[in-house]
């Protein structure tokens, strides 16, 4: 992976929080691999949870590497301790472990908030009043991903306009990416799965928020500063978030931390295209484990349906460690539609 944007002096050389040896490259020698599974736990977790999880435990697993916990519970829907033990209880039922956490978001803002004030000293940060309804309404969404882009209706404010907007509402906190002239602002990466990718900042997403206008650090800060400061070097997650990784390498660079390697890989969609989700509850593990179905069954399904084995068959998660290629991935990254069949066969029917 390659990320063509130097880190500004004025942001990293000043970061408390990106000492000299948060690169786990500083020193030269082989990176070692830390992957991560960072779930919400918001509900219940479902088989597109699952394929990520597995996928990302298997990626580090095969690499000798050691894998990372974290609960992201930083938005106040997500606060479910009882559903994040539940989600824990899951992983250990699918035969996953981890070496490190769970770290939860909700005892981590102190370094969402180092981070913010880091970015706001070296300028790079503004305050945004802007409304969702009149962001949509300034902008197309960017083709690729329906992202709306952000044309920068509140980087200029003066701070006598600022001030009067801030008696009516409070604002969000933008990062201020590099106009679409300089080379700066276009990151180029090389997805483990999807292959090279190239996001010009200005044209694709313009400036991002990095706080809410709630005081909640945004996810595109929390994620970064957690990955960075974890020393996290793989990470593997639905290819929803394809969009979000050129913004999250631009942060690495503003922060000083070393930018993992990123793999993207399929969701799991109902036949006619809609993402599953955890409201599709005869579908998640729950309704699953309570049908009967053995962990090898999911496990097996999750392979084939990857590309890791070329037939079912119900195996244990640590078998497929040796199986695990990121060259059968690239070659199966298509969405994983799950039909009647493949419903009869997880529900051990």
């Amino acid at each position: 992976m390659t990320n063509d944007l130097p880190a500004p002096a004025t942001a990293a050389s000043h970061s408390p929080i990106a000492s000299g040896d948060t690169s786990p490259v500083a020193s030269g020698k082989a990176t070692p691999v830390v992957g991560r599974f960072a779930p919400s736990p918001s509900g219940r977790m479902h088989l597109g949870n699952a394929v990520a999880a597995l996928l990302a435990w298997l990626g580090a697993r095969s690499a000798g590497g050691r894998m990372v916990l974290r609960i992201e519970d930083i938005d106040p829907r997500s606060r479910h301790r009882d559903h994040a033990l539940t989600l824990m209880d899951d992983l250990r039922w699918l035969g996953i472990d981890w070496d490190e956490g769970p770290y939860w978001q909700t005892e981590r803002t102190h370094h969402y908030q180092e981070a913010l004030d880091l970015l706001g000293q070296a300028g790079l940060t503004y305050p945004c009043f802007c409304t969702r309804a009149q962001i949509h309404a300034a902008s197309a969404p960017h083709e690729s991903d329906g992202t709306y882009v952000y044309q920068g209706a509140c980087r200029n404010l003066t701070p006598q306009q600022v001030a009067e907007k801030s008696r009516l509402r409070h604002p969000a906190t933008r990062l201020v990416v590099p106009d679409a002239q300089s080379a700066d602002g276009t990151v180029r990466f090389d997805d483990l799965v999807f292959g090279p990718h190239e996001e010009r900042l200005a044209r694709d997403c313009g400036d991002f928020v990095v706080s809410r206008s709630d005081g909640i650090a945004a996810y595109q800060l929390a994620v970064v500063v957690d990955d960075g400061l974890m020393g996290v070097t793989q990470v593997v997650r639905g290819r929803d978030l394809l969009g979000s990784t050129a913004r999250q390498i631009y942060l690495m660079g503003l922060l000083g931390f070393e930018v993992p390697q990123y793999a993207h890989v399929p969701l799991v969609v109902a036949p006619d295209g809609r993402r599953l989700s955890k409201r599709d509850r005869d579908l998640d593990l729950g309704a699953l484990r309570a049908a009967g179905t053995p962990p090898q069954r999911v496990a097996g399904w999750i392979a084939h349906a990857t590309g890791l084995t070329d037939d079912f068959c119900e195996t244990d998660a640590s078998d497929l460690v040796d199986a695990f290629s990121w060259e059968r991935l690239r070659t199966h990254h298509e969405d994983i539609v799950v039909d009647e069949a493949a419903l009869s066969l997880l529900r051990y029917t």
